[in-house]
This record gives structure tokens, C-alpha cells and sequence, in this order.
């Protein structure tokens, strides 16, 4: 019998790891999750709610909240779900536990250029990596919607035992021992999705988007094969099944923020008035960054710098995507 409290336990008290910590509580009897924020925490012990990230979505009286993270050492198993350039600090911080992390950020370090995966392994040598990727949006998880997402392990024994600790009727992982891919694959679509919703706030058209989304889904794959991912990773679910997801729908925070871009809004005043991260606003300079010391091009990703950036306009940005050379459409 383990002396550990819970079998499972969710760092990150956000809108994903509140959506995490329903989906546990509907197999754990106990489930712990950590917030920073006070409020977060009071409205889940009190309210069985997160009003503040969440709101709306109705939590079982199994999930426990905490502001110290020091308790979390009593979990078997942790996911975290703290933002991608919070997670070095946030690792650092955790006393020390053996339990397997499950990284469910999406991102690469700013700092860096390194995964979250290698992040964990610096931060953290001795416990078991594993990153959760895919096509998921925190209330339909919350809600019990069906969703299927991948698992990736360099181990298969241990990405085994995590899906059977982890999976739900209505929620499905896949096992992949490709963590690169997976990881990539959640990064970059952050990025692709500001572009799309940047050509649905300026009005441009569906054509457009599916174009975008297609030639978008080339970068990813010439990047993520540059850094070693495999192919079928970045076709699967954490992959091009993400993309179209948070391509499609203005439910996707990064999508929301290119659509306030794509209306002529600011960055700063976009971001500046959300409680939630884009993720993809922090990772795109520096995947940028990155491509260019691997000599991979991405004109789109740079184009959404650009824009972050204030350097250029929606018009400016479009008219040099269109003006680029023609050339074969296999990469």
C-alpha cells in the first residue's frame, strides 16, 4: 500500500488543469491540484468550481485544491500544466518526489530554445518524462466529451502504465515514443493558429485559412524532422490533429488573439487584457530564433512575429506571403 495521498495530482490550476483534474477525478478517488491563485483555489474547495479560469464547469467534491506546492509530493503521479516558460521555475521549486511528470505545456523555453521535455530533464533527472499532446479544448474535456490525445515516452513500459492511470471512457491516450514530435507538434500549431485567426479577422476568407493551415502543416514538418521528430508524429493527433483544432475555432486562445491582430488591435493591448496565456505569443520568436539556426524556413511563423512584433502590418504581411517565389508544393 502506498503512503502517497493521491494517486494523481495536477499542477497548474488553470482552465487545462482544471479540465485535467475532472477527467482524474472521474477514475482517482483523490485528486490534488495546485493554483497560484488564491481565489482559484477557494472556488474550488468551497465552490467545486474555478470560477476564475473555468467557469461554468461543475467539479466533483474529489478534487482538492492547494496553494502550496510543497504538498504535492503526497500525488503518485503529476501532470503538469503550468505554462510553458513557467515550468523551469515551477520544477525547480517542487520538493523533491519521485513521481513520473506528465508535461502537458505546449511551447519551447524562450530562454533556451529547449523543450519542455529538456527542460524536465535538466530540472529534474530523476523522475520519469512524459509529455501529453493533442487536440483539446479544456471545456469539451471537462464536460466529458470524447477526446483522444498521445502519450509520448521514450519507454513504452512506462507510457503503458501512465495510459492505464490516465485513461477515461471519454478520454483516450495514444502511446508514441516519439516525445520530440509530440512536443513540436503542440508548439508550433500554437503559432499557426494566431496566423489563422489573423486571416479570419481580416476578413480574408476560407480559402485562405485552408491554405494557410496546409502550407502551415509543411513548416511544422520541416522543422520537426529538422530537430528529429518522425513524420507520422506530427500527422497524428499532437500533430495535425491539433492544427486543425486550434486553426478552426475561436474557442482556441491563440486563434482569438491573431483574429484581435487580424481586426488592427495591438499585441500589447491584446495581450495585456487576457487572464488566460497564448501560448503562442511567447513561443513564436523564439521558434523563429530557432529555425533560422537550423537553416529551415518558415515564412509564416515570421510572419506572425512580425505582426507581434508591430514591425509590419496585416496588408504588408499578407502581400509578401503572396509575392514569395512559385515553387513545388512537397516542401
Amino acid at each position: 500500500m502506498s503512503q502517497m495521498q493521491y494517486p494523481v495530482g495536477i499542477i497548474g490550476g488553470g482552465a487545462w488543469g482544471t479540465a485535467l483534474a475532472a477527467v482524474m477525478a472521474q477514475i482517482h478517488d483523490r485528486v490534488l491540484i495546485w493554483a497560484r491563485e488564491e481565489a482559484a483555489v477557494h472556488s474550488i474547495n468551497n465552490l467545486h468550481e474555478n470560477s476564475l479560469f473555468l467557469p461554468g464547469t461543475s467539479l466533483s467534491s474529489k478534487i482538492e485544491a492547494t496553494a502550496d506546492l510543497a504538498r504535492m509530493i503526497a500525488c503518485e503521479n503529476l501532470l503538469i500544466v503550468t505554462p510553458a516558460q513557467h515550468v523551469r521555475a515551477t520544477l525547480a521549486a517542487l520538493p523533491d518526489t519521485q513521481a513520473p511528470l506528465i508535461l502537458c505545456a505546449k511551447g519551447i523555453e524562450a530562454d533556451t530554445q529547449m523543450l519542455v521535455s529538456d527542460v524536465a530533464v535538466t530540472t529534474r533527472p530523476g523522475n520519469p518524462i512524459a509529455v501529453l499532446s493533442g487536440p483539446t479544448f479544456a471545456h469539451e474535456v471537462a464536460a466529458g466529451k470524447p477526446t483522444a490525445v498521445t502519450l509520448a515516452t521514450a519507454d513504452q513500459t512506462l507510457g503503458s502504465e501512465l495510459m492505464r492511470r490516465i485513461a477515461t471512457p471519454s478520454f483516450r491516450p495514444y502511446w508514441s515514443d516519439d516525445v520530440v514530435g509530440a512536443e513540436i507538434g503542440g508548439a508550433v500549431k500554437n503559432v499557426l493558429a494566431i496566423a489563422c485567426g489573423v486571416v479570419d479577422g481580416a476578413g480574408l476568407g476560407l480559402n485562405a485559412r485552408a491554405a494557410l493551415i496546409a502550407r502551415g502543416f509543411a513548416e511544422m514538418q520541416r522543422y520537426g524532422l529538422a530537430r528529429g521528430a518522425k513524420a507520422e508524429t506530427l500527422a497524428g493527433l499532437s500533430g495535425l490533429g491539433d492544427l486543425v483544432l486550434t486553426c478552426s475555432s475561436e474557442n482556441s486562445r491563440n486563434f482569438s488573439l491573431g483574429r484581435g491582430l487580424g481586426q488592427g488591435q495591438s499585441s500589447e493591448s491584446l495581450l495585456a487584457d487576457r487572464k488566460t496565456v497564448a501560448e503562442g505569443a511567447y513561443t513564436a520568436p523564439v521558434l523563429l530564433q530557432s529555425a533560422t539556426a537550423l537553416d529551415v524556413e518558415m515564412p509564416i511563423v515570421s510572419a506572425v512575429c512580425a505582426l507581434l512584433s508591430g514591425s509590419a502590418t496585416v496588408d504588408a504581411v499578407v502581400a509578401e506571403l503572396l509575392a514569395r517565389p512559385l515553387k513545388s508544393e512537397s516542401w
